[in-house]
């Protein structure tokens, strides 16, 4: 026998004393220093608890909660409002859990997302250093406009010169 056996055994032995035990559990007992101290700080438990007095009652207790339930039964009944408060005050909340845990989740999605999208705002407003060659398609892509007037000029350099040649010949 082990000692997970031997402490599940130890309850009915202490429920029922006149039960003799199994012959494994007193063996084990023998050769186990620790669950035959368990078995005695059990029995020093119980006789403790056996020695126990309960106090009785006020004379006057059940007077008093006489008293008590008449002015709670004289008592108007509670609005709509204030039996809700009771009823979230009072109950245990199992059928609250499930909504409760589900709201908690979508706000630490909410907030992290939030947060995330904050920190990724943040990291763009940081210049990060590129190469030549991104910073002049860059730059080429801003200055569109300003190309097309140097083709413009080079489109009427080139003409100019062919007619300036033509006209000597004649």
């Amino acid at each position: 026998m082990n000692c997970k056996s031997c402490q599940d055994e130890l309850a009915e032995l202490l429920i029922d004393p006149a039960a003799t035990a199994k012959p494994e559990l007193e063996d084990h007992l023998a050769v186990c220093a620790g669950c035959s101290e368990e078995l005695a700080g059990l029995r020093g438990m119980m006789s403790l608890l056996d020695t126990w007095k309960v106090p009785q009652p006020s004379a006057y207790f059940d007077q008093k909660l006489a008293v008590l339930l008449r002015e709670e039964q004289a008592r108007p009944p509670a609005g709509w409002l204030e039996r809700v408060r009771e009823y979230l005050l009072f109950n245990t909340g199992r059928q609250f859990r499930p909504a409760l845990a589900g709201a908690l989740a979508l706000a630490m999605i909410l907030g992290l997302g939030s947060f995330a999208g904050f920190t990724v705002n943040q990291r763009s407003g940081v210049e990060v250093q590129a190469s030549a060659a991104v910073d002049d398609l860059q730059i080429l892509d801003k200055n569109d406009q300003a190309i097309q007037q140097m083709d413009q000029l080079l489109q009427d350099d080139g003409e100019a010169d062919q007619g300036t040649a033509a006209e000597p010949a004649s």
